[in-house]
């Protein structure tokens, strides 16, 4: 999943702002304790959600997907004083080193962590985000890029990771699982949105970036 030669992340890393203490820790324990640990946003793709929140300075972000909360807690960190960061996952079973890492970064009254489907609870949010950040299950991507579009405010950002997925989509002829399908079926329909500006960024394992007109 990572498309960029490793010598030029290395050298990219070495001249980008480092890790603070609570995300290297976190993204420590996470590869220590947690299946699937490439889920995890790291470093570099981090430092760019940091980066594009601190840019836009939000008043309300929606995270679909928070696994062990490092994207969640890198977004945060851009909001203005008021802003809240809303992040939705499915699995209980990380909650508790969710908001540990939550509480470490000083962070418990800026992200409110929900838990249960993503299908349900969007719906139910009141909220007018900034910024969307949708990091789930693949075979919902087009289903959540629906579900929060009314959601977002003009001018406002829909960012979808894993949208290369690890190159698969390349060949369609190959990579015919449900998945590689679903992912370049959603790429597919952001580009033929007139409602949005966008690009698909190869960073990493690829973010679709659409701005909402």
């Amino acid at each position: 999943m990572e498309f960029i030669d490793e010598n030029i992340e290395q050298y990219a890393l070495a001249h980008s702002q480092q890790e603070n203490s609570v995300l290297s820790k976190l993204n420590r324990e996470t590869h220590a304790k947690v299946m699937q640990p490439r889920m995890l946003s790291g470093h570099m793709q981090g430092n760019f959600l940091t980066m594009v929140s601190k840019m836009l300075s939000p008043d309300r972000i929606l995270e679909i997907g928070t696994y062990t909360g490092y994207s969640a807690i890198c977004l945060a960190q851009g909001l203005s004083d008021s802003g809240k960061l809303f992040t939705i996952d499915v699995n209980e079973e990380l909650e508790g080193m969710v908001k540990k890492y939550i509480k470490e970064a000083a962070l418990e009254d800026k992200i409110n962590v929900l838990i249960g489907d993503a299908m349900n609870i969007i719906p139910s949010l009141k909220e007018q985000f900034d910024i969307v950040f949708i990091d789930a299950d693949k075979k919902n991507y087009s289903n959540y890029y629906d579900l929060v579009f009314d959601k977002v405010r003009s001018g406002g950002y829909i960012i979808a990771d894993n949208v290369l997925w690890s190159g698969k989509v390349l060949d369609l002829q190959k990579n015919k699982d449900t998945d590689t399908l679903l992912i370049d079926a959603f790429n597919k329909k952001v580009h033929q949105d007139e409602r949005v500006e966008h690009m698909l960024l190869p960073l990493r394992d690829g973010l679709m970036i659409a701005r909402k007109k």
